[in-house]
């Protein structure tokens, strides 16, 4: 063992008549330190997008939402037998219907939503926010700030909104319109939402389109944990109604963001498979320039394995160094990124003005451990044509 710690350090030293071999495996070392650093970013990247989108998404779509069925309604009794099953839960009913919003020569298409604003804010944090600027009463509206300031709206002015439920006028089908009074506004924080959303009370849209008080388009629901919520809830419920969670509705749009981000670390992964190519070419020229001398430690008594041993040590050790120099530069590139606004957003595109990070400990892991499988593999080529010396040869020739 101390001729094999004695020759890794002997054979990682810079020899000035091979050059080469050390400059290969520097190459190395630099290529695997790049090629983690990188990927460490870029998971991270991923990760804190991923998170992001998520939590816009979960609050402006709701957790978990309870719909009728094709034949169901969704009613008063229902909402209190599920608030008196579940008294862990927030639950508000809601009625929605699809409306284009207009000011002056400008339109908008979106959803306008009538909620009981006590209980909308245990459910929907932005909404709560919206709410310390005014809770709207009778035929008043809370619009989003993309919207307020796409339409140049000022607080108590009115916007017209154009319903899709048609009502006799003349001899045609005319659409219903009504104007309301702008009260608040919310910022989602995305700017489809704040364009499309709009709330008003329950009472003001029941009027408008004629349905019963105590009947209901669903109800929105807030938990903690949706996916082991949502079978509690769909236990109990009537089978004229459904429950649907969140990422039901957005399940292709992060598959979409699972599948890139597999791609991505599959390609970055290649930067390192073509740096450890780098060890391999660095082992093969130190195997040829000492091949004297290998078969004069065989020729003394140095078993193969002794060899074997000698070369693979000396890739793993240059593999791990690249690693953890490839760590120490992600990390301290993610805290660069996250302390610092290097990079900034804009925000109608993208959830957050800030670049989100979250690396996690299973992308961290799967790093390293990819990252050391190739090297391992790297060493292992160079270290069994190391062992299967010709002695005879070598030293006759020698």
């Amino acid at each position: 063992m101390n001729i094999v710690s004695y020759l890794v350090k002997r054979f990682l030293r810079f020899d000035k008549e091979q050059p080469f071999i050390f400059l290969s495996a520097l190459l190395a070392f630099s290529g695997i330190a790049l090629g983690v650093m990188v990927l460490i970013i870029a998971m991270a990247l991923m990760n804190g997008f991923d998170n992001e989108f998520k939590k816009k998404l979960t609050v402006m779509n709701y957790p978990l939402t309870i719909q009728p069925k094709f034949y169901g309604t969704v009613n008063t009794a229902l909402v209190d037998q599920l608030r008196v099953t579940f008294p862990d839960l927030s639950f508000s009913p809601y009625i929605t219907t699809a409306v284009l919003s207009r000011s002056g020569d400008q339109m908008e298409g979106g959803y306008l939503f009538g909620v009981d604003f006590t209980q909308e804010a245990k459910v929907n944090s932005i909404v709560a926010i919206g709410l310390k600027k005014g809770i709207p009463q009778g035929f008043e509206v809370m619009v989003g700030e993309t919207l307020k300031e796409q339409f140049t709206l000022r607080e108590g002015e009115k916007l017209t909104y154009i319903f899709t439920q048609m009502e006799p006028g003349g001899l045609v089908l005319a659409p219903k319109i009504k104007r309301f009074s702008v009260i608040s506004t919310f910022d989602s924080g995305l700017s489809a939402y704040d364009k499309g959303f709009s709330y008003t009370s329950l009472d003001a849209l029941q009027r408008i389109l004629g349905i019963e008080k105590n009947l209901y388009d669903g109800i929105h629901i807030h938990s903690a944990n949706p996916e082991t919520d949502i079978h509690r809830i769909a236990a109990v419920l009537p089978k004229s109604v459904a429950i649907r969670g969140w990422w039901e509705d957005n399940g292709n749009f992060f598959a979409a963001l699972k599948m890139e981000k597999m791609s991505l670390f599959i390609v970055l992964m290649l930067i390192i498979l073509i740096a450890a190519i780098n060890i391999i070419s660095s082992l093969l020229m130190t195997v040829m320039n000492r091949r004297s001398e290998i078969a004069l430690l065989i020729s003394l008594g140095a078993s193969k394995q002794e060899i074997k041993k000698i070369f693979l040590i000396l890739g793993i050790v240059i593999g791990i160094l690249g690693i953890g120099t490839g760590v120490i530069l992600g990390l301290l590139g993610i805290w660069v990124l996250g302390t610092f606004e290097i990079i900034s957003l804009p925000v109608d595109v993208y959830p957050t003005s800030t670049l989100p990070l979250d690396l996690s400990i299973i992308d961290f892991f799967s790093i390293i451990i990819g990252a050391f499988i190739i090297v391992l593999l790297s060493a292992w080529y160079p270290a069994k044509k190391a062992s299967d010396v010709d002695i005879l040869t070598v030293l006759r020739n020698e």
